[in-house]
């Protein structure tokens, strides 16, 4: 694990929280589930956080143009080594070249994650974020990962709860309220404490 310096912000600055939206990709979202991730790109905007996707199709891209359509901010790390993939609606594109590994990067980059449908790719994304403790939000209704995961923990150890609501407004209340802008939970802390 890299040990580096945490640094503290200069007086005054505030750090914009970062939603990450995850979920099917374009060949498994359903048009419910895309206007419905759509939905979340616009309320995210709304609420003047960044929206972070894998920047790909199908709920990447449903929350980016839903964000963008409000005006708000869209990054978007995708997994390829080419900007050219990433889906219309990106502001700021990092392309990983890490393939399904950039799941790490997507969630390391969250305040907070949302999951609208999806499948095991979306595990694994929620599944990272689970293990650095940052809040997950289903929308409930979506189908796939997002109705399996609501309402659990993901595993014994009981890092966080998988919270969840069944409109595209309740899930981006609940992630934006429960966000750690930049700090890591208590129940991180103390999963590391014991590892050590």
């Amino acid at each position: 694990m890299f040990r580096g310096v945490s640094r503290t912000p200069p007086t005054g600055f505030k750090k914009l929280t970062q939603i990450l939206v995850i979920g099917s990709d374009g060949d498994h979202c359903q048009p419910q589930m895309y206007e419905a991730a759509k939905l979340v790109g616009d309320q995210i905007a709304a609420r003047g956080a960044v929206l972070v996707t894998g920047g790909l199709g199908g709920v990447m891209e449903a929350a980016s143009k839903g964000a963008k359509e409000r005006g708000g901010l869209v990054v978007g790390i995708i997994p390829h080594e080419e900007m050219s993939y990433a889906n219309p609606f990106c502001d700021i594109i990092v392309p990983t070249g890490l393939g399904f590994a950039r799941n790490y990067v997507t969630a390391y980059s969250a305040d907070s994650v949302i999951v609208v449908g999806g499948g095991a790719g979306t595990l694994v994304e929620a599944c990272v974020a689970y293990q650095k403790g940052k809040s997950i939000v289903a929308l409930t209704g979506s189908g796939g990962t997002a109705d399996k995961i609501a309402g659990t923990y993901l595993d014994d150890r009981k890092v966080v709860k998988v919270m969840s609501a069944s409109t595209p407004r309740e899930v981006v209340d609940l992630a934006y309220d429960n966000a750690l802008n930049g700090k890591k939970g208590v129940k991180y802390f103390q999963s590391v404490a014991r590892m050590i």
